[in-house]
């Protein structure tokens, strides 16, 4: 067995600056939540562009399957009233 089949897989999120949300910037593996925080920063914030960096072990992520997209997405089409075009947001808001 190689270290990859043995060490965990991380998925690594980097926040650019307070008000942004954190993008996915890519894997790690590492042995553990720490390792793999200090491995985000040294791979992924060599130039400083992190404000934030969030690491979640990928076999923690639950995901929809895109097969029950119709399932899962349908709803929200008959509740116009969520979209965004219903408000205004103030040019003060900043990055929203």
């Amino acid at each position: 067995m190689t270290m990859t089949e043995t060490t965990p897989l991380w998925e690594v999120f980097i926040r650019a600056r307070n008000g942004l949300n954190h993008k996915h910037a890519g894997s790690l593996h590492a042995a553990d939540a720490e390792l793999a925080l200090q491995a985000a920063r040294d791979v992924y914030t060599r130039r400083g562009e992190g404000q934030s960096i969030w690491v979640v072990r990928s076999s923690d992520i639950v995901a929809s399957d895109p097969q029950d997209k119709d399932m899962m997405f349908e709803p929200t089409a008959t509740k116009i009233y969520r979209h965004p075009t219903f408000y205004e947001i103030p040019d003060e808001v900043g990055n929203m």
